[in-house]
């Protein structure tokens, strides 16, 4: 019989304001049960700190320069993050945890993904086994280094016996998606993120207003669109540097061009550029996978009806889109439940990223394991 784990996955995404945690069983290979799941919320500090670094980090000569500021804020979420595993190791015995860290700035093209997390430390405060630095592997074999989750959307596909193939869309800070195909088997037949998810609503919406983003896309039910600033903008991204690249970082977007309007009315440009984006992606990607229909969505980006409605108007009628809840799996935590998935599989020497997914030379395991 194949032995199982118990793990702890734990994920902090682009939107910067808390962890996501969740408790699994699996043996890192076809099967996985979730125990718990909670999110446990930044302190203003902590949260402040984050989005003031991110606006400041963008290069390698950054990093140096905000070194000691980056230290300082990496000290608070590794001790943020021993609260939480010491509060859920109360409820079941833990063997290891999969600690993401919080990424301060990721780059494809300069091969720096920077998480911020002392596996070390986190190990020594919780006496637990610790597995972090999940992406810097992959790098090394020529990927680079996202997204990870691809193996794990594989193994919910095939737990929920879903018809293939199937797309997964995850909408976080960005975008990405997952399509599973029925070529020998069950294949991930392509992953990549295609773009902004809630980034840049959610920096427009911190930066013109006390809220950290748009509950539900009401913001955007009450703005107008600018429609010359819209134009220009998809014209810019189609036009992009890095046409071909398989990751993106939150610093690669940012609002200076809805500079100028109100709250509303930004919020409703960039909810609608950001739905044509992911549209666009969905229809040219999955015009490569024949009969797929069905796109099941995960991310807090789910939860926006606006930009959800948005991004249907820019699909087909024929594509079923529709949140991955409706499966009966929390899409809040599809992310943390995979990197106690991920965590489980650079214990056994897995691997965790494939050329498809990030672009690496051959299969890579990741992650280095703390063993207390």
């Amino acid at each position: 019989m194949t032995k199982e784990y118990t793990s702890l996955g734990l994920m902090s995404g682009t939107s910067g304001d808390g962890v996501d945690a969740s408790i699994i069983q699996s043996d890192g290979d076809t099967k996985y049960e979730v125990f718990k799941d909670k999110y446990f919320e930044y302190d203003n500090n902590i949260y402040q700190n984050i989005h003031d670094l991110k606006e400041n980090i963008n290069g390698a000569k950054d990093l140096k320069k905000f070194s000691k500021e980056l230290y300082d804020l990496e000290k608070k979420i590794t001790f943020f993050h021993a609260k939480i595993i010491k509060e859920l190791s109360t409820l079941k015995e833990i063997d290891l945890v999969g600690f993401h860290g919080q990424t301060i700035y990721h780059n494809s093209q300069e091969k720096i993904s920077n998480q911020l997390g002392n596996g070390k430390l986190l190990s020594q405060l919780t006496e637990k086994n610790i597995v972090y630095n999940f992406r810097q592997n992959d790098i090394k074999n020529g990927g680079e280094g996202a997204p990870l989750t691809p193996i794990f959307h594989q193994l919910i596909v095939k737990k929920l016996k879903l018809d293939l193939p199937v797309c997964i869309l995850n909408i976080g800070g960005i975008s990405n998606l997952t399509i599973i195909g029925k070529t020998k088997g069950q294949k991930i037949f392509l992953s990549r993120d295609i773009g902004p998810g809630n980034c840049l609503i959610d920096s427009w919406v911190r930066k013109n207003s006390s809220r950290k983003f748009d509950e539900d896309g009401l913001l955007a039910t009450k703005g107008k669109r600018n429609d010359i600033i819209f134009e220009q903008a998809q014209e810019l991204f189609a036009n992009r540097p890095k046409q071909n690249t398989l990751s993106f970082d939150v610093n690669d977007f940012d609002v200076s061009f809805v500079r100028g309007l109100s709250l509303e009315d930004g919020t409703t440009t960039l909810t609608d550029f950001t739905a044509k984006i992911i549209g666009t992606a969905l229809l040219s990607f999955l015009s490569n996978v024949k009969n797929t229909t069905k796109v099941l969505v995960c991310g807090g980006g789910r939860k926006n009806k606006i930009l959800i409605n948005r991004v249907r108007e820019n699909t087909l009628k024929s594509l079923i889109i529709q949140p991955i809840d409706d499966y009966g799996v929390n899409g809040d935590f599809v992310e943390s439940q995979a990197f106690a998935f991920l965590a489980i599989r650079s214990l056994l020497k897995l691997p965790i990223s494939f050329p498809e997914t990030t672009g690496c030379t051959n299969p890579s395991t990741g992650g280095e394991i703390i063993k207390y």
